[in-house]
């Protein structure tokens, strides 16, 4: 019997450790299906078990930094290119040079373009790989770069440098860890697709939901004046389109409704119409209103949330008040303008969003620029196509068909039988200058059937007056003050500027004078009725 001590069995040879290395990294890169942990697996994997010194997957995505390309011109199409996902070992920035790379350029863009892998134990000396000082200095002898190909498309490219020579049957090994990498970055991309429409379909539920709770305030677009024809024909011939619309007009108004009208003419219509209120939006709160938040992103963000832009992808988003949005909220508002992409609160990347803009408010922009509350740029790029809404006072003929309209809606949700009104008050209707325009007809003709005793509405001049009062003392600028002023005494004059009862003796102006401050108001005189 040999007493001689055993000794210990012969060190594995390489090409074995690799492969069970490859192995665990395979069994832990299809255990999730988080898109960032299975890259992050891949790569750190051969960094750490397979002794790799420099690992990268590209994957393939939409051309979109080809300004900053250092490749661009290289790129004959710029409209797909390799997008760096992930990096371990020697470099793990992914804003360098190499985080975009034309299909076709360089090693990596070769790969994915159909050149097939490609593996060398001689960097330094195989003319294919450039940058030679920079592998020396890290004493890189081998390279192995792969496409990820999942049922015949081409999803990206991996790719790795090493300091020992790759065996033959490890190079085989690695072709075949390829493909199961590409199976389980397929599966993630899938899954991330399935949660992204899943969060939107949420979102979308939720928004119709709180829809559905408040109360529009008129149903559909009413009238036959000259000035509410033309606006309605300005819709016409700017719904087609996808340009950029504001509308601009007094509270109460109806500019929601015409937005509606815009994107239920438009070729969006089968999409959402997504509304904003920017006035009601708390200031810290408002951007990851419109362009979401990831969670963790700030005290509070207990969850992902989709904005409102991301929502309205393929729809229309209707920013109302927008006059009323920060000037930090206004710099993104201008970049998602111009780049068509959005970008979460907390995330690193942006996110591509076809979206039809139409914006509202009753402010008047341009004195907002001169007094540095609204960015000029701004205004240029929601000005496109300016629609402006007459208020009820220049369209006085529309009042009996809004009053019929609000009698019917109003008899019905009471329970009371209304015949209408009198001809005298429906008189002293058009003759009113309804500062709160329809809005404030709408609350006038439900106060009045809620108190009416008999078929005919009873509206005093009592009733008339009480409700002007909120409207005056809720002016959002002394602009608006003055033109509200300056309207009713015109009204009250017939529209007499000039003369010893005319409109600018009564304002303690001189006629020209006052002409001048209507032009700047936008006061005009409304066309006689029929």
């Amino acid at each position: 019997m040999d007493d001689s001590p055993s000794l210990p069995p012969p060190p594995a040879p390489p090409s074995s450790n690799s492969h069970k290395a490859l192995d665990r990294i395979a069994l832990q890169m299809a255990s999730s299906l988080d898109l960032h942990i299975v890259l992050t697996t891949i790569t750190q994997g051969l960094v750490d078990d397979l002794d790799a010194a420099f690992a990268r997957i590209w994957l393939i995505g939409p051309g979109d930094l080809c300004a900053g390309c250092y490749k661009a011109a290289d790129c004959l199409k710029r409209d797909r290119c390799l997008h760096l996902k992930a990096s371990a070992g020697l470099y793990s920035n992914l804003d360098g040079e190499y985080r975009r790379i034309p299909l076709g350029a360089l090693k990596i863009g070769k790969i994915a373009q159909g050149f097939g892998p490609m593996q060398t134990n001689d960097v330094l000396g195989d003319d294919r790989l450039p940058n030679k000082p920079w592998m020396q200095e890290h004493g890189l002898r081998s390279f192995a770069g792969y496409p990820l190909v999942f049922r015949g498309d081409v999803l990206g490219v991996i790719a790795m440098f090493g300091r020992r020579a790759l065996a033959s049957d490890e190079c085989e090994r690695l072709a075949t860890f390829a493909h199961q990498a590409a199976i389980a970055i397929k599966n993630a991309q899938l899954f991330a697709e399935v949660e992204q429409l899943k969060n939107r379909l949420e979102e979308e539920n939720f928004y119709l939901r709180e829809e559905v709770k408040s109360q529009h305030n008129f149903e559909e677009i009413i009238g036959e004046s000259p000035s509410l024809m033309a606006v309605l024909q300005q819709i016409e011939q700017v719904a087609p389109t996808d340009s950029t619309v504001l509308i601009r007009g007094d509270t109460g108004t109806g500019k929601e409704l015409l937005a509606r009208a815009i994107h239920n003419h438009s070729r969006r219509k089968a999409r959402s119409l997504v509304k904003v209120n920017c006035g009601a939006i708390p200031a810290n709160l408002v951007e990851s209103e419109l362009f979401g938040h990831e969670k963790g992103s700030f005290t509070g963000a207990l969850q992902r949330r989709i904005g409102r832009f991301e929502l309205a992808d393929g729809g229309t988003i209707f920013l109302d008040e927008v006059g009323e949005l920060p000037l930090d909220t206004q710099v993104k508002l201008l970049r998602v303008l111009q780049e068509r992409e959005v970008e979460r609160i907390g995330s690193g990347h942006s996110t591509k969003v076809d979206v039809r803009i139409i914006a509202a408010t009753n402010r008047d922009l341009h004195a907002a620029v001169k007094a540095g509350s609204f960015r000029a740029d701004l205004l240029y790029r929601l000005n496109v196509f300016p629609i402006d809404v007459p208020p009820l006072s220049a369209r006085a003929s529309d009042i009996p068909l809004l009053v019929n309209r609000f009698v019917a809606k109003f008899s019905h949700k009471i329970g009371k039988k209304i015949d209408g009104l009198s001809e005298s008050t429906m008189e002293r209707l058009m003759r009113y200058a309804w500062p709160g325009n329809i809005r404030e007809l709408e609350n006038v003709i439900e106060r009045a059937t809620i108190l009416s005793k008999g078929p005919l509405l009873q509206i005093s001049d009592v009733m008339l007056q009480g409700n002007t009062a909120p409207a005056q003392t809720v002016a959002d600028s002394l602009e608006e003050v003055e033109r509200s002023h300056i309207l009713r005494i015109l009204q009250d004059v017939n529209w007499v500027i000039e003369g010893k009862r005319g409109a600018a003796t009564r304002l303690e102006l001189h006629p020209n004078t006052l002409r001048s401050r209507m032009q700047k108001l936008g006061i005009k005189k409304p066309p006689p009725t029929t």
